[in-house]
């Protein structure tokens, strides 16, 4: 569970085993330790985060704000994704 950044008490990771075939790049965020029911974001080519299920209910103003965060930092999670996966795809 490769970890991208923290942000607060939100953690914004990877899961290891994305599925094969692998799943477009995105990334989980959950409170305090990795859930299997986290929230999913894709990136998208342009820069954009997209929310795909708010599996963990975290309130949409601090959802909002680590999802700002992920746009911000879109170039670096897209790198960590490609090197820890060795292959990336966009959902849109």
């Amino acid at each position: 569970m490769p970890q991208v950044f923290k942000m607060g008490p939100y953690l914004v990771y990877f899961w290891s085993n994305e599925n094969e075939p692998l799943e477009p790049v995105h990334v989980h965020i959950s409170q305090g330790v990795p859930s299997r029911n986290s929230t999913k974001v894709w990136l998208t080519k342009n820069g954009g985060a997209l929310l795909a299920d708010n599996g963990s209910a975290i309130p949409l103003n601090v959802l909002r704000n680590i999802m700002d965060a992920i746009e911000a930092q879109h170039e670096y999670v897209a790198a960590r994704w490609l090197k820890h996966f060795g292959e990336i795809r966009y959902y849109c």
